[in-house]
């Protein structure tokens, strides 16, 4: 019986964060036919002149990739439990075989190059650096940056690198929409209208992307001031060419139990942000196009609302975005000068990789159009998956994680060939 609870009680936290769990998942696995630039060929569809090929498959919980060079790292988050993590290795683009760098991490999300052909990582409550190439990569392990959140749904840090050195990071927030966790389903306690979302505040406040630069000792994130605030889980980060720091959020869920004539399926959009430092995009109190939440309609208006900064673009409800990749300029057709996006959600807006055209500065350009589709359930051929994080080979193919299935997929110019 204990062994059936705590299964359930992993079921559940997989699905209030927006991602399954490692237990209960079922690794279907993908059919593949033909080639793909080298590499089998799977029947996900694609935006014109592109494939996806199969890199590697069984790899975990897979999250995170990066490259250096030509070497090819791999999180896997291990489950939703502590101490289950690897970070994993393919040499040669991904044509080696995976190879365990590291194991007994907690929950490791993020990868990001480093200075000194090093890599960043996150794991649960703080970012370390490390050296792939280490006789002993565990030796190599140290702290940069300390004192981040461990509980509450939004545990997991992004990053992002920008060119003077210094890190961004996402602290995701603790609830949904800063209710308080009640002691089973349908128990949470809806906020106060008239008090400040306490885990807004403090020193240590959630909902915030940081800006910190690592040094020779840990940072501590115990009174960094937020580089923007109001921020329910921007997971997908990146710094653009000309440093503009670019963000999409996971928005809330449930609006319509606190008001009936909402639908959940429509309310509210996630949101994709070309940031401005210091400022605050409303979450919890207001979503949207500055709409007061409804369980703060009593002491936000609209003006007040309307004061908040203001969303770039809309994305589709639900699609939780977890990733996002400037492609200025490449070999990839139809894809130079767009960010791609990965959709992680499993509904009907989700599971899928999208690129949005925009311009130096991040602003939209076009609509989004779709790149990789197809992570349908249909048994045997299309497998369930869901995207989450993307990286640049030197040759302009992309990689992609996807965790339902622990795969490693590779974006590549070309056509499916016999």
């Amino acid at each position: 019986m204990k062994r059936v609870l705590a299964a359930s009680a992993f079921l559940i936290m997989g699905l209030l964060v927006g991602c399954p769990p490692a237990l209960g998942r079922v690794h279907i696995g993908y059919t593949t036919q033909g080639q793909c630039d080298g590499f089998p060929a799977v029947n996900l569809k694609t935006a014109p002149g592109l494939c996806v090929g199969l890199v590697a498959s069984q790899l975990g919980f897979t999250r995170g990739v990066a490259v250096l060079g030509t070497d090819v790292y791999v999180v896997d988050l291990g489950g939703w439990r502590h101490s289950h993590g690897r970070l994993l290795r393919l040499k040669d683009g991904g044509r080696a075989a995976p190879e365990v760098l590291l194991a007994g991490l907690d929950e490791p999300h993020a990868l990001v190059p480093a200075p000194g052909g090093r890599l960043y990582m996150s794991v649960l409550g703080r970012i370390v650096s490390l050296d792939p190439n280490a006789a002993d990569v565990a030796a190599s392990l140290r702290d940069v940056v300390t004192g981040l959140p461990k509980e509450g749904l939004h545990p997991l840090a992004a990053l992002a690198a920008a060119p003077d050195g210094s890190l961004f990071v996402n602290v995701g927030s603790g609830t949904d929409h800063c209710e308080t966790p009640g002691g089973k389903k349908g128990d949470d306690t809806p906020p106060r209208a008239d008090v400040p979302c306490p885990e807004t505040m403090g020193a240590t406040p959630r909902g915030v992307i940081l800006q910190v630069t690592p040094g020779d000792a840990p940072v501590s994130v115990a009174g960094v001031q937020p580089y923007a605030r109001g921020l329910r889980n921007a997971v997908a980060l990146a710094v653009l060419a000309g440093s503009r720091v670019v963000t999409a959020t996971n928005a809330r869920d449930n609006i319509s139990d606190a008001d009936p004539a909402l639908a959940d399926e429509d309310a509210p959009h996630d949101l994709y942000l070309t940031l401005r430092q210091g400022a605050d995009y409303g979450w919890p109190y207001c979503y949207d196009q500055g709409v007061p939440s409804p369980e703060y309609r009593s002491h936000y208006s609209q003006t007040d609302c309307k004061a908040k900064q203001a969303p770039t673009l809309l994305l589709p409800p639900h699609a939780a975005p977890l990733s996002l990749l400037p492609y200025a300029d490449g070999p990839l057709p139809g894809l130079a000068g767009t960010l791609l996006i990965t959709l992680h959600g499993y509904r009907d807006t989700g599971h899928r990789v999208v690129a949005l055209p925009v311009d130096a500065q991040g602003r939209p350009t076009g609509p989004l159009k779709d790149v990789i589709l197809g992570w349908n359930a249909v048994t045997g051929d299309h497998p369930q998956g869901a995207p989450v994080s993307l990286a640049r080979l030197p040759d302009g193919s992309v990689l992609v994680t996807e965790d339902h299935n622990g795969t490693l997929l590779r974006l590549a110019k070309g056509s499916k060939t016999p």
